[in-house]
């Protein structure tokens, strides 16, 4: 199935009781190559009117928010995890989210992302279901998961605030744009990553792939042999991104 065929499945999809309240059932949208994937919670209402995503009042949030990072809309693919509009922007119910997944699941096959960006409460909470990915028990510690990246040995996954946050509490602007600035990190390797040790490392099995991820080709700025290497202090060879000297390594 190509994206062109799945999109006119949820154009015509009728499965649960959403279908009956929308105006468009949203397909997804954006670069089909894209290295990110920004899934959001559902359509609101003008995305349910326009048929279009983001276009409403936190859609012009997003666009400030990319932009300030230096990040093209066009460079990345956006979708929802539930494709129609929720009625009074109540939340999900655990059916329409089972039915509707399953267009998400297959979006994601299709674009294959090396990223998946979940916006929100409720998307985190399903992809880190699916990916298995260890999850706070409370919905109000999500907060501390925010901006920061795990691997599941598949994907990685960069939970971020849904832009809509920032219409109720402006007070948290900075930390969100710290937050979405790890989009444009994420897009692109670390400028040492060809000569990190750490690439030697793996390819000869002594390091988990994990850390070539989420430091090389993930979150770099994070990474203590990076910002190390940038300020000009020495490091050894053996020691891993997080910081941690391991002996097992040093020849």
């Amino acid at each position: 199935m190509n994206i062109s065929e799945l999109d006119v499945k949820i154009k015509n999809c009728t499965k649960c009781r959403l279908s009956e309240t929308r105006t468009n059932a949203l397909c997804g949208e954006g670069n089909l190559h894209a290295k990110i994937m920004l899934i959001a919670q559902a359509p609101g209402e003008h995305e349910d009117r326009e048929d279009k995503m983001f276009i409403g009042p936190s859609g012009k949030i997003l666009h400030k928010l990319l932009k300030v990072n230096g990040i093209n809309r066009e460079e990345i693919y956006m979708t929802n995890l539930v494709k129609c509009m929720l009625p009074g922007y109540r939340k999900p119910k655990q059916d329409e989210i089972n039915i509707c997944s399953q267009y998400l699941l297959k979006e994601i096959e299709i674009i294959n992302p090396s990223v998946l960006v979940p916006l929100g409460y409720y998307a985190t909470k399903y992809i880190f279901e699916k990916y298995h990915i260890i999850q706070p028990s409370e919905r109000g510690k999500f907060n501390n998961i925010y901006g920061k990246l795990f691997w599941s040995g598949e994907k990685k996954i960069l939970p971020l605030q849904h832009p809509a946050t920032l219409l109720y509490d402006s007070f948290s602007e900075k930390e969100i744009v710290k937050n979405y600035h790890k989009l444009k990190v994420v897009s692109h390797e670390c400028k040492w990553s060809a000569v990190c040790p750490m690439k030697m490392y793996y390819e000869k099995g002594k390091i988990d792939r994990k850390w070539r991820e989420l430091y090389c080709k993930g979150d770099w700025e994070s990474c203590i042999r990076y910002q190390m290497e940038e300020e000009g202090k020495y490091h050894p060879d053996w020691m891993l991104p997080d910081g941690m000297i391991d002996k097992s390594l040093k020849f």
